[in-house]
């Protein structure tokens, strides 16, 4: 069974109930207890710490767990001290060079194992389309006020209803360095007066018309960047082990 969109379980108690394998996507967990049962295997995941407060056996574990990632993936510290327009461009440059290796990492794997799914999370060919996204969002349709459709292959939340498209590996990794390269030129222009220019344009129906600063907008482009090459070394590591032929 799969219930979508549903306050069916607000306030709900399961006793003695078999979850296992139970999946939560996008789901409000707020407030909610597991007493006395088996977690085995219990996963979380979130976006740059938004899962929230995380407590194990009256130990609050959400700072230890934002201190190993950032351990682990010091450019998340970097992105946080971002202030300046020079900061934007050194920012930048990291994580093309940080995207770089990740592709690089992707392309010693077969091309069917690029579209493949980790736990239904994006395959790696999803991950660079949705990140054509953000920057058609927030560079083209915010920052440099660009009215055109969005492009067919970028890939919008997974709450936003979209067309199912194919695509080759080769086609959406060209789309992606054509955004890049977009994204670059405006860090190349950028001063630091100008990250406190106001936008507003609508990003798209559902969200409605919004309004933000320019260095708002780039360091949405940039977080993105950053959380989304994390789930992917994440899923890589995972499809290498799995034995996949070609993998290195």
């Amino acid at each position: 069974m799969e219930y979508v969109h549903t306050r069916e379980f607000r306030g709900a108690i399961f006793r003695q109930a078999d979850l296992t394998g139970a999946v939560f996507r996008e789901c409000d967990l707020t407030g909610v207890r597991i007493a006395g049962s088996q977690v085995a295997d219990l996963r979380i995941s979130g976006f740059d710490g938004e899962a929230g407060t995380v407590v194990v056996d009256d130990v609050d574990v959400t700072d230890y767990v934002a201190a190993e990632l950032d351990r682990r993936y010091p450019e998340r510290v970097r992105l946080r001290s971002v202030r300046t327009a020079d900061d934007h461009r050194l920012m930048w440059d990291t994580v093309e060079r940080l995207w770089s290796q990740t592709r690089e990492r992707a392309e010693r794997l077969p091309e069917a194992v690029r579209h493949e799914r980790v736990d239904d999370e994006w395959s790696f060919a999803e991950t660079l389309r949705h990140l054509v996204f953000a920057v058609d969002t927030w560079v083209g349709r915010l920052i440099l006020g660009e009215t055109s459709t969005y492009h067919r292959l970028g890939l919008p939340p997974t709450d936003v209803a979209l067309t199912e498209v194919e695509a080759s590996y080769d086609e959406v990794v060209r789309l992606h360095a054509d955004r890049n390269a977009k994204l670059r030129g405006v860090m190349a222009a950028l001063t630091d007066a100008g990250l406190d220019e106001i936008r507003t344009g609508e990003l798209i129906p559902s969200w409605g018309v919004e309004s933000h600063s320019v260095g708002h907008c780039l360091r949405v482009v940039l977080r993105e960047h950053v959380e989304h090459r994390r789930f992917a070394e994440r899923d890589l590591a995972r499809l290498a082990g799995s034995g996949h032929a070609g993998a290195q």
